[in-house]
């Protein structure tokens, strides 16, 4: 039992960090109604990441690194700065041409690279359980040195995600504060993916934030709520995956999704029982 615990002291510490760091920017996602960003995003830092295989240089490179980061920074900062207050096509829609855009190339691209679609595989699916405690400690100076960032500008931030189809500030300010705020949100997600993969990444995004919503509107108890359903969430999947030998990543992302059904359909039941007769 102490062994048990001990090896899944790394992969739950980590999952404490993702669920953080991605419930609060799930809130700012779900706010401006850009559900799918995430996933447009992870695909991009996965084609850098391949063109740098491409190249022939190692998966854990440095160099391949820059290449993923430089790829999903140039995407992403286009996608801020294209934000206008009258948006002929709308932001969803441009995610989704990036999404399906990168995923093509990179399945061009797997076919040249010895392993690649298995790398498209283990992209998608992540493997949470044989995360270092190296890894867990840079994670915790990145997403510390963002969390620095935001709070000087979370409440500029906050107030572009309430006014999503508004420019609460002056166009070249709100671009400016778009920038920054997607840089940042593309850093987590490119150093997220390659440990959680893009479905668990995505469901700790969006699902607790959901199921927090539900029941609160104020941001701090949103925050607050939706980390402890994703730590909770994480932490069961963890332990069941590891128990009954099933794949981790799914695990979690099934149990997270069952919970914002179920709390959906007690706040369904809550109303109906506090209904006048």
């Amino acid at each position: 039992m102490i062994d048990n615990l001990l090896f899944l002291s790394t992969p739950i510490t980590m999952l404490i960090l993702l669920a953080g760091i991605l419930s609060y920017f799930g809130n700012h996602i779900l706010s401006r109604g850009i559900i799918f960003i995430d996933i447009a995003v992870a695909q991009i830092a996965a084609l850098g990441t391949m063109i740098g295989l491409l190249l022939g240089l190692a998966e854990t490179s440095f160099s391949v690194q820059v290449i993923s980061y430089a790829f999903t920074l140039i995407v992403i900062g286009l996608f801020a700065l294209t934000k206008f207050k009258k948006q002929a096509i709308p932001q969803e829609a441009i995610i989704g041409i990036i999404y399906c855009l990168a995923l093509g190339l990179a399945m061009f691209l797997a076919e040249k690279i010895p392993g690649g679609s298995n790398y498209i595989t283990k992209t998608i699916t992540g493997n949470i359980l044989w995360v270092t405690w190296k890894q867990v400690l840079y994670s915790f100076l990145v997403f510390a040195g963002i969390g620095i960032v935001h709070i000087f500008l979370g409440k500029q931030f906050i107030t572009i995600s309430d006014n999503s189809n508004n420019f609460p500030f002056s166009p070249p300010r709100v671009r400016l504060y778009e920038l920054i705020f997607y840089i940042t949100f593309g850093v987590v997600i490119v150093k997220a993916v390659p440990i959680g993969g893009v479905f668990l990444v995505f469901t700790l995004l969006i699902a607790p934030t959901a199921a927090a919503t539900l029941f609160t509107q104020s941001w701090k108890k949103r925050f607050i709520w939706s980390w402890i359903i994703g730590i909770i969430g994480s932490i069961a999947g963890v332990y069941i995956s590891y128990t009954f030998n099933i794949s981790n990543g799914p695990a979690v992302v099934c149990l997270l999704g069952l919970t914002v059904f179920i709390l959906a359909f007690i706040k369904l039941l809550s109303k109906r029982f506090n209904q006048p007769a």
